[in-house]
């Protein structure tokens, strides 16, 4: 029996959205490794095994295709949060989140799951795909926050878009270090990740007193010689901003006044500048942490202090630090000695609290997941800079420190800055 017209169109029909998927996947994975602007149609070619003219009949511009990808990971991420609200309390919910969170990207790292692009290069495209994504992006978050209470006042919603803030970069952050541990630990890692974000690993009774401590960069060994120093604040700035493809050499040539022919009188590509800017950032993260220790007090205080004093680069300062999200972008040869600097810190502030958990002065907790939450929070407060320049810089590093001191339920401490 011949088949039907009807049943012509829907095996027609499936066919193309089988290929469409595909192709969606095979950018996905590009865009994890070489962000959107470095994502190209004969690459994705290649990885499903058609010719360049047929990724166009079902895209017909890259920009199309990515704005799509990007789409696709914003509905999946939703679909997920969407699952986790249907807990009672709070706490069942973020339980909830996290638990998928790890689910999904076990599925992933077993090629069991369709992976997710990386959200940060939605800052990469053209108009009017970044306003689309990111107001998309924007609605997601807000279902993420009604993870939380209801605020009753400014404070309490101030704290609530911080606490999901950190909550959900930290799980955007998780693919970055969870490749450390086999697929078998992720259970026991994932409880430990649930109960610093419930507890948090300040002791009972422990007081939010921090200091802004010093940073003398003059000691920085870092720097391409002859390069001046507003060049690496200005490709920070604009990378943070729109991401590394998305800051040209001309743009950043014109943020330093300076023509495009100087810029590379100075540097052989962009590419050099970024890990200069990289350099620069793991370099003052380990003044601030060497600074802690000089200041002495416990532990728990050189902790606090070190949130702190990044937390202030990163929200009011006029160098933040660069945003890992240039990773992606980066040559792997160059991105590997990123993720390992990264490490290095993070290690640093494991031992910080490991020697805390000797002494008693922070609660037991698994200091390398800890460290690697801390790493993962400071790095995206950038993201916050200009949303919370109406909150006094105490009240914000109490807040935003408090996330992960006192985990996501408890009263903030009170604003203090010595």
């Amino acid at each position: 029996m011949n088949a039907t017209p009807k049943a012509m169109d829907s095996a027609k029909t499936r066919r193309f959205q089988q290929k469409r998927e595909m192709i969606l996947d095979a950018a996905a994975t590009l865009i994890n490794r070489h962000g959107v602007r470095g994502m190209t149609f004969v690459d994705v070619a290649q990885l499903v095994d058609l010719n360049t003219t047929s990724i166009t009949y079902y895209f017909k511009r890259k920009e199309l295709l990515a704005a799509a990808v990007l789409e696709r990971s914003l509905e999946r991420i939703e679909a997920l949060i969407e699952e986790a609200g249907r807990g009672r309390t709070p706490q069942e919910r973020i339980e909830r989140y996290i638990r998928l969170t790890f689910d999904l990207q076990a599925s992933i790292n077993s090629d069991d799951e369709r992976p997710i692009a990386v959200l940060s290069d939605i800052r990469a495209l053209n108009e009017p795909y970044n306003s689309d994504l990111t107001a998309r992006y924007v609605q997601v978050f807000r279902k993420l926050r009604t993870f939380f209470d209801a605020p009753r006042n400014e404070d309490e919603k101030v704290l609530g878009t911080i606490r999901a803030h950190v909550l959900v970069q930290n799980m955007f952050w998780l693919p970055a270090w969870i490749t450390q541990y086999s697929a078998g630990d992720y259970p026991r890692v994932c409880g430990r990740m649930i109960e610093l974000f419930e507890t948090g690993f300040a002791p009972k009774g422990a007081a939010w007193t921090p200091k802004l401590l010093p940073i003398d960069e003059s000691s920085l060994k870092v720097g391409i010689e002859g390069m001046p120093g507003n060049f690496a604040r200005a490709a920070t700035f604009l990378i943070n901003e729109r991401g590394y493809r998305g800051a040209s050499v001309e743009q950043i040539a014109s943020e330093l006044n300076v023509t495009k022919g100087s810029f590379y009188h100075h540097l052989e590509a962009k590419d050099e500048l970024v890990l200069e800017c990289f350099r620069r950032a793991y370099g003052r993260v380990s003044l601030v942490q060497r600074a802690a220790t000089k200041a002495g007090g416990n532990q728990w205080q050189q902790v606090c202090s070190s949130i702190a004093t990044l937390l202030n680069v990163q929200l009011y300062s006029e160098f933040p630090l660069l945003r890992t999200t240039a990773l992606q972008a980066l040559p792997t040869e160059l991105r590997d000695d990123v993720i390992e600097r990264s490490n290095r810190m993070a290690r640093r502030f494991a031992g910080m609290m490991i020697d805390g958990i000797t002494e008693g002065s922070i609660k037991a907790i698994d200091p390398l997941i800890a460290s690697q939450a801390l790493m993962g929070a400071l790095n995206s407060a950038y993201d916050l800079r200009n949303w919370i320049q109406r909150v006094p810089p105490e009240k914000a590093f109490a807040f935003y420190g408090s996330t992960l001191a006192y985990g996501l339920f408890a009263d903030p401490p009170r604003p203090y800055l010595g």
